[in-house]
């Protein structure tokens, strides 16, 4: 992968279709909370409404949204739909046993669309900015591929059977999303098998396209912990 760009992103080009697909497939055990993450209120709303209206805003030109959900989920996301008077225009999908698959299923309900750019966002990162994501769509206009990714602020360090060494953390990246590839270029790497070296899209697509890195947002984060719900919170009403 390339490091990243901070260069400033041009305007949506109406000649070049913009699509998301924003996977939530989480269970909430590690919240330890009596819902899926996706569904727990930040600051009165659920969160995965937070992340739909970050990608419905005008200024980004996303023509379509799909949003891929368990299948025992589809329900409770349609009735939180009617309760919080939710009328964003997207598409509800079901997803697969893994992330792979989901954002599998996702690509499916995008097939009448033959070209563009498809931007995948995990469902529970809703504080991404406008700027972070319009960089990436931007990066892939350009690139073909292009993914979110911020510098370690920690030391870091390689454990092995030997012990651990320093790693320079200059030269490493910590991956966010969105990662927003040409449409066709993702079809093709999600029609090769699945893998268990996969651990984001960048990595399905390496084999057949470098990934352009662009500068990330540390307030980005994805929601796993307790504390991550109160730090999002936080974040929010500023």
């Amino acid at each position: 992968m390339n490091t990243y760009s901070n260069q400033a992103p041009k305007s949506p080009s109406p000649q070049v279709p913009r699509f998301a697909i924003l996977v939530a497939g989480g269970s909430g055990t590690r919240m330890g909370a009596d819902r899926p993450k996706q569904f727990l209120l930040l600051c009165g709303e659920p969160v995965l409404l937070h992340t739909l209206r970050r990608f419905a805003e005008p200024a980004l030109g996303v023509a379509d949204i799909v949003v891929v959900l368990p299948a025992d989920q589809l329900d409770t996301w349609q009735a939180l739909c009617a309760q919080f008077s939710i009328d964003i225009p997207h598409r509800l999908v079901a997803g697969g046993a893994t992330r792979w698959a989901s954002v599998k299923e996702g690509l499916a309900a995008l097939q009448g669309h033959p070209e563009g750019l498809v931007a995948v966002h995990d469902g529970v990162r809703p504080l991404v900015s406008r700027l972070v994501v319009e960089r990436t769509y931007a990066a892939a206009a350009t690139h073909a591929a292009a993914a979110a990714a911020v510098m370690p602020k920690d030391s870091v360090r390689l454990v092995s059977q030997h012990g651990s060494a320093a790693q320079n953390r200059s030269r490493l990246r910590l991956m966010q999303t969105p990662q927003t590839f040409e449409i066709d270029l993702l079809r093709r790497a999600y029609a090769m098998p699945e893998l268990a070296t996969f651990t984001d899209d960048a990595t399905v697509v390496d084999d057949l396209c470098r990934v352009q890195l662009v500068e990330g947002d540390y307030r980005n984060l994805k929601i796993t912990t307790p504390e991550d719900l109160l730090i999002a919170e936080a974040l929010l009403g500023l």
